[in-house]
């Protein structure tokens, strides 16, 4: 179980900064949806050189191969809800990284999110 949270909090940290680097350089190449089709090229062809979308989508592969690393041992039941960590990371870094406000209410439901995990998490071994 102790190697299935290790992986799992280094395959949830890969994800949660691969998506916070995602949102912080498509934020920075603009609104798609006021975009024409030539724009949405343009951004296409862009994103396949802005490094923070290069690393953002590495990071997101680190995740993937981490997780399926887990699946192989894990139960499913067990490692799923072990993802769900990553709205505690997202709601820090989204904070520092991205200037978002966590409302209150968001993080009462994000501490609910964890005392689940825990319960789930305790319950693998038997």
């Amino acid at each position: 179980m102790l190697k299935t949270v290790i992986v799992m909090f280094l395959a949830v940290s890969a994800g949660t900064v691969g998506d916070i680097l995602l949102a912080k350089g498509m934020k920075e190449m603009g609104d798609l949806s006021a975009m024409n089709f030539r724009g949405i090229l343009d951004a296409a062809l862009r994103a396949l050189t802005t490094p923070k979308l290069i690393f953002g989508t590495s990071m997101l592969a680190i995740f993937f191969f981490l997780w399926l690393a887990v699946l192989s041992w894990e139960d499913l039941s067990v490692a799923l809800p072990m993802q769900a960590l990553n709205y505690v990371l997202v709601a820090f870094l989204s904070q520092y990284f991205l200037g978002e406000v966590v409302s209150p209410l968001r993080w009462a439901g994000t501490v609910l999110v964890c005392v689940g995990v825990m319960m789930i998490t305790r319950s693998g071994g038997q």
